[in-house]
């Protein structure tokens, strides 16, 4: 992932203008107004954000990296329509510097991956004219050949809100987009004296240029296309098969059928043919299917098209389409979409008194991508039939475990509940569970078996309410225990490298077996041990002690790999590193600064057979720190308290702390576990005034779970998986609430003498020296429990400007490890 530095929070910069579609380079966005504020009678607050998806600005991350997707689609929603631009970067299909041309608009998009591009399937494009006669034969219909620039050059004229995306292209052709689960629904409208409206239909080009066994037909009375063909899976081996089906109707006038039709190779359109086998096509060629249409004689010329998807075939795509979109009503679907994300959005509240209005839109904008991916895919599984609910962009565990479902706990359980109903059907049918998924292929594993702790955080938050979510325990532990205790085929994709595992506590570096890469070793080891955890504390809810006890001592193995003896080139100070380990149980030897901006050799860790370092994405000082479950033995061998502060503090101040990867993401609240919370507390809010905030750039990678790890920052929370404990700071709001509909419950989070968020992230009264929770004061400044938000509980936190709080005077204020008696 790249590194890139940004400007503050609060810097002048670009935005992208409201719904007329202008822009300007204020230093306040557009979705950054003021919200819309009632009173709510019955809640706990005196007033609520009616319309949170005003506040939501699609466009973060769009630029340099974010891979953001800021097209129309519903909350976990399988279609999400966008721009596609000739961006080498444009993973999402979007890309927001003004130099990239629009080449179409697809069905199919992702948010926030790495990889290679997913996706981009499907994509349409309308011509005003062609060539110097307008004719059907000049069309440039290749993807090269038919781009365009956006209107304005120097600021692209485009626009979004949750729901629906539009743009003005220097054509003079406005793009309105709008989504159902499964379809599209889409509006051109075309300059006046337009003669021959014309719409381009591409089956093939997909964000890799990977399509091969295409089909297509054309109706030639009605115009309806339908058609589809194989891709490539954008981060491992697989390929799939994605279909789609479009039919076009006038804007308040008769369309009727096409005045001229054809099927299209590259850049030359086929008049009168309506299959591509009419066509002389190769391997990996262009086709599509090319329409002209009568213009509106009485005014303006609105050409809506109607797209459905499917990974079944395009008689479904088209009754996916005719189902979700019966009446072509744009305005409906748009305001329908809008307001399923108000619906959900508005389950989490804020009081913005002081607050700067980019921080209530960094909130409500990072709770919006949360709710992006994974994607309900139900009805649409084309490797069995089955009743459960299915989901697929899973992009990945690795990324998502830590944070994202942690945070659809706290408000949105009911769609927790399907995507692990889901996950434990995959693991039914091809026995593991999930790991790194898109559409409908799997992909290549990042660190252990992270499907283990999705199912822990939720078995141990709702196992008494999984049989009202349709969640059988008994089915998430035989799942659990797939992973634990059966050796994949090829661990590379689902499963664990599990017999090494059991046999010696660490995945050693020399030993090589035919079912997956001998790679990764330290940081697979790590995550191993996490993922027991987890399946340790759901073992304990379901009264199994000794698989509880056995999983919690699998737990333990991170201390396998511990050097004791191991120390950063140039500072003998920080003693002791994970390392790489033989099977005869010595030492390897990974130089800690690898993977790091301070690595000599510039390394960076992605996924190599060749890689023998033995760590993935991270350098061996980020993920020596990486024990969740335990972080009280990493301090003991870390050599107590101050030792690991100032370790801690070498991490940030030598830049080794990875703002764009997932195992940094805990490592500003680490300094909770030394009874140092307003440690935690500065950190966290530098890391968020420095590298997260509303422009086109704002975030430093690709998305991934930026969003659930910006929000909970935000929230004064941050979460440890598969527990029932939330460590706490203070959030960036004086009040933060959350409803949860499963519980019928609402908890709020009150901040007492909140005075604003320092600029910067330094200083401030923003330190926690006190908390009651309704009413009575709590053993800890430093966690809270889940028993909080059961119970719609009013959390209220004293603010100090002193940073050196503590957790609090007893035994039990430090958060809990299991080496000192926690999680038992």
């Amino acid at each position: 992932m790249l590194r890139l530095l940004f400007l503050p929070l609060w810097a002048t910069r670009i935005v992208f203008g409201a719904s007329t579609n202008v822009q300007s380079s204020e230093s306040v966005a557009p979705s950054s107004v003021s919200p819309s504020i009632i009173t709510s009678a019955g809640s706990p607050l005196a007033t609520s954000i009616q319309d949170p998806a005003s506040l939501v600005n699609l466009f973060i991350g769009t630029r340099n990296g974010g891979h953001t997707f800021p097209g129309a689609t519903l909350p976990h929603g399988m279609v999400k329509v966008g721009m596609d631009t000739n961006s080498p970067g444009n993973h999402a299909g979007y890309d927001g510097d003004p130099q990239f041309n629009a080449t179409g608009f697809s069905q199919l998009h992702d948010d926030g991956t790495g990889g290679a591009v997913p996706l981009s399937l499907f994509k349409l494009w309308a011509f005003k004219s062609c060539g110097q006669f307008d004719t059907f034969e000049e069309c440039p219909t290749s993807i090269a050949s038919r781009n365009a620039p956006r209107k304005n050059l120097s600021l692209p004229d485009d626009f979004a809100e949750p729901g629906y995306f539009s743009s003005n292209l220097s054509t003079g052709i406005r793009v309105e987009l709008t989504a159902t689960r499964r379809a599209a629904l889409h509006k051109y409208t075309f300059p006046a004296g337009t003669r021959n409206p014309r719409m381009v239909v591409d089956i093939t080009n997909d964000g890799q240029q990977s399509s091969t066994d295409p089909i297509m037909e054309l109706d030639s009375e009605t115009g309806k296309v339908a058609g589809g063909a194989s891709f490539a899976a954008s981060f491992g081996p697989d390929r799939f098969r994605a279909f789609s089906c479009v039919d076009f109707q006038g804007d308040g006038f008769d369309l009727g059928q096409p005045k001229e039709f054809g099927a299209w190779l590259g850049n030359f359109p086929v008049k009168q043919s309506t299959n591509i086998n009419q066509l002389y096509f190769g391997f990996r060629d262009e086709l599509g299917a090319l329409l002209t249409f009568t213009p509106n004689g009485n005014g303006t010329t609105s050409i809506l098209a109607r797209v459905g998807v499917s990974f079944i075939s395009p008689d479904q795509a088209c009754a996916n389409a005719e189902e979700e979109i019966p009446d072509f009503n744009l305005d409906r679907v748009r305001s329908s979409a809008r307001a399923q994300w108000n619906e959900l959005l508005g389950r989490i509240q804020v009081k913005t008194d002081n607050v700067d209005p980019e921080i209530v839109s960094l909130l409500y904008s990072s709770a919006y991508r949360t709710h992006i991916s994974p994607a309900d895919y139900t009805g649409e599984n084309p490797k069995w039939n089955s009743t459960e609910p299915y989901y697929d962009s899973f992009y990945c565990n690795w990324d998502t475990y830590r944070t994202l479902y942690s945070w659809m706990a706290l408000h949105d359980p009911d769609d927790f509940a399907r995507i692990i109903r889901g996950m434990i059907n995959i693991q039914q049918h091809e026995g593991w569970l999930p790991e790194c998924r898109g559409a409908t292929a799997q992909h290549f594993i990042q660190g252990g078996s992270n499907g283990d702790p999705i199912l822990g955080e939720f078995f141990v938050k709702f196992h008494e309410h999984a049989a009202a979510l349709n969640v059988s325990s008994s089915a998430l532990y035989t799942a659990l225990l797939a992973d634990a205790e059966k050796q994949p085929p090829n661990w590379d994709l689902q499963g664990r490298q599990v017999n090494i595992w059991k046999k010696l506590g660490y995945i050693p570096s020399d030993v090589w077996e035919v079912g997956g890469t001998n790679t990764k070793q330290v940081s697979r080891t790590l995550e191993y041990a996490f993922d027991d955890f987890a399946i340790s504390q759901v073992a304990k809810i379901l009264g199994k002690k000794q698989d509880g006890a056995k999983y919690s001592k699998r737990a333990g193995n991170f201390i396998n790999v511990w050097n004791p003896n191991t120390t950063v080139p140039g500072n003998d100070s920080i003693v002791g590193m994970m390392q790489p380990r033989f099977a005869d149980g010595t030492f390897n030897f990974t130089d800690p600064r690898h993977c790091s901006v301070n690595d000599p050799t510039q390394a960076t860790c992605f996924l190599n057979a060749a890689n023998k370092d033995g760590f993935y994405e991270g350098s061996p000082i980020v993920y020596t720190q990486y024990v969740l479950q335990d972080t009280a033995k990493l301090i003991q061998l870390q050599g107590g308290n101050q030792k690991f502060i100032d370790r801690l503090n070498f991490i940030f101040e030598q830049n080794y702390f990875d703002s764009t990867d997932e195992p940094s993401q805990q490592i500003p609240f680490m300094y909770h576990y030394a009874n140092r919370p307003g440690l935690s507390t500065q950190r966290s809010r530098q890391v968020i005034a420095q590298f997260y905030n509303t422009s086109t750039n704002g975030l430093p990678g690709n998305d991934g779970a930026m969003g659930s790890f910006v929000a909970f920052y935000l929230a004064g929370l941050y979460p440890l998986p598969a527990t029932r404990q939330f460590l706490l700071s203070s959030p960036y709001f004086p009040q933060i609430s959350f409803f949860n509909p499963i519980f019928g419950k609402t908890t709020t989070i009150k901040a007492n003498n909140f005075k604003g968020n320092p600029i910067d992230g330094t200083g401030g009264t923003v330190f926690v020296k006190g908390v009651k929770i309704d009413g009575k004061a709590w053993k800890s400044n430093c966690f809270i429990e889940w028993e909080a938000f059961q119970q719609g509980s009013t959390i209220e936190l004293e603010l100090t400007d002193d940073i050196n709080v503590t957790c609090g005077k007893g035994s039990d204020a430090l958060p809990p490890s299991l080496s000192t008696g926690g999680y038992n």
